[in-house]
């Protein structure tokens, strides 16, 4: 489960530099017709970082083996 909980939080890491990325850079993003706010970064930074640190601070307890 440790490495799972590893795998998870370096993936959810690199889904809030992404995001991170766009709201720095301010690169465009449209659905369809829709165009995404940058606002919208701004949350997916704060809930993919949580997700992470949350993967990672479970990944470094001990098992209950």
């Amino acid at each position: 489960m440790h490495r799972y909980a590893q795998v998870s939080g370096v993936l959810f890491s690199l889904m809030a530099i992404g995001q991170l990325a766009r709201l720095l850079l301010r690169w465009p993003v449209q659905v369809a017709s829709v165009s995404v706010p940058l606002w919208a970064s701004a949350v997916a930074v704060l809930i993919t970082a949580t997700l992470a640190a949350w993967a990672f601070r479970t990944a470094s307890t001990p098992s209950s083996r």
